[in-house]
């Protein structure tokens, strides 16, 4: 071997050694040997139980390249050269595969018949792991002299090939552990995500659409960009990052209570039965009057009209998304209303808490409940900075924590502004909002189409809460299609 081929040999250790990335890994495997050793093609196999899979194929005389799909994977048997080396653990030198009866040549003359092309020379190499674990194979065709003519692999290349094949063997190991890790700790994400999801009915699959949501948008902005020859605003690293912290974002609502996460009305279920079970007495009282002749039939009617009026307001307030100027105008007149009691007391309708729960302009929390609901981010915060993630993933707490943050600063936890706010959580954002509008599953609300969602953005926008560019190139990508049943929002 030369001295320019040892150099290659430690130049290729080092490259492999830095690659993380499987496909890339095996394309730079394949492409370092059949450098190393001058021949004109060459597959890599990885073991699949009791086969061996095509992962990368090449062929520079026929200028073909393949990654394996659609191929049928090779028994592990004896008769097939590839298998019997890695099932024998040795390198098989073949100078003519033509003119050698030890093994079953039947796939390489097939191909040789349907192509035009020569096999002539071969050298396999089995890839093993440093605990012996089978890896794969490396099939190297045609070694070539320096004048470009078919020849014999040399003689101490076979030692050479072994130890990058072992070099390369560890690598796709290691990748394969860091690839396993990061499925399991993905995993553990979707079903901490899901578990919070479903912790609440009103909040089922959140995450998981707006992760879906999310995944289209990036891959439209990414085909934007190469549609107008920019660079791809997401690389595969950043796109993994906004999706872990989309599936993330909502991780704190396991520390908000249910009855707060839960609550479709108003009232209290203890609240709505006091109020309606006082109703009940004021009436009975009325008609107790009517029966000792405080009162005439005439007057317990007009009464009893009034209390069902009530009642109907009452529920009809109780469920509203908004309270309107009137409902509110009502409410006044009604907490005026007095009754008095079988003791002799003079009590009101309402109660200062019935009244102040009912005058909630907008949703059905009070300010109080309101403030509980809020926590989630800062819970959320705190949680995920708990977890060590990979420099890959560092902006993971970050952006998961700020997705109800405003441009004008008017969002919370911190009343981030303008700048401050990232790219990413801006996109969060906007999907955030979107899901809540249109899904279905949310207590204080009935699904709006998309039509009303979209309106709903813009004025967003307009008051300076969002990303004016980024909800124009949300709503142009339509990439919630298909993600909503008939039951939420239009599709």
């Amino acid at each position: 071997m030369t001295q320019e081929q040892m150099r290659r040999v430690l130049e290729i250790g080092v490259q492999l050694s830095s690659e993380r990335d499987l496909n890339t890994l095996l394309e730079e495997v394949l492409s370092c040997v059949m450098e190393l050793t001058r021949c004109d093609a060459g597959t890599l196999y990885l073991r699949d139980e009791d086969t061996l899979r095509f992962k990368i194929s090449r062929n520079n005389t026929l200028k073909n390249y393949s990654n394996g799909a659609g191929m049928s994977p090779v028994p592990l048997r004896r008769e097939n050269v590839c298998a019997l080396a890695l099932l024998e653990r040795r390198t098989i030198q073949i100078d003519d595969v033509y003119h050698c009866a030890d093994h079953d040549f039947s796939g390489p003359r097939r191909y040789d018949a349907q192509t035009g092309y020569h096999t002539q020379s071969m050298l396999v190499v089995p890839m093993r792991s440093r605990e012996g674990a089978d890896i794969g194979v490396l099939q190297l065709i045609n070694a070539m002299d320096e004048n470009g003519n078919v020849c014999s692999f040399a003689p101490d290349m076979a030692l050479v090939l072994e130890s990058v094949a072992s070099q390369a063997a560890i690598t796709i190991q290691n990748v394969r552990y860091l690839n396993d890790i990061k499925e399991l700790f993905q995993s553990f994400v979707r079903v901490m995500s899901t578990a919070i999801d479903e912790r609440s009915r009103y909040n089922a699959n959140h995450s998981r659409r707006m992760a879906q949501c999310g995944e289209r948008f990036i891959g439209w902005l990414n085909a934007r960009a190469a549609g107008r020859g920019e660079m791809s605003p997401f690389s595969p690293r950043q796109q993994e990052e906004l999706l872990m912290s989309i599936w993330l974002h909502d991780i704190g609502k396991v520390t908000t209570p249910l009855e707060v996460m839960d609550k479709a009305r108003r009232l209290s279920p203890l609240q709505e039965t006091k109020l309606k079970s006082r109703l009940a007495e004021i009436w009975l009282t009325k008609r107790i009057d009517c029966l000792e002749g405080r009162t005439d039939g005439d007057e317990l009617e007009s009464f009893r009209q009034s209390i069902r009026e009530a009642e109907a307001q009452i529920d009809s307030i109780n469920g509203a998304e908004f309270v309107t100027d009137g409902q509110l105008a009502w409410l006044d007149e009604l907490k005026q209303r007095t009754y008095i009691d079988q003791d002799g007391r003079e009590r009101c309708w309402f109660t200062d808490e019935e009244y102040e729960m009912l005058s909630i302009r907008k949703g059905t929390l009070s300010r109080q409940e309101q403030e509980k609901m809020r926590k989630h981010v800062v819970m959320t915060d705190k949680m995920l900075s708990q977890i060590k993630f990979s420099p890959e993933l560092a902006h993971v707490p970050e952006w998961a924590a700020a997705h109800h943050e405003k441009l004008n600063g008017k969002g919370y936890p911190k009343g981030l502004k303008g700048e401050d706010i990232p790219f990413e959580v801006r996109i969060i954002t906007i999907l955030d909002i979107f899901d809540a509008l249109v899904a279905s599953d949310r207590p204080y609300k009935k699904a709006k189409t998309v039509d009303q969602a979209i309106k709903i953005l813009g004025f967003g926008v307009k008051d300076g809460e969002l990303d004016a560019e980024l909800t124009e190139q949300f709503i142009e990508s339509r990439c919630w299609e298909g993600l909503y049943d008939k039951t939420e929002g239009e599709i």
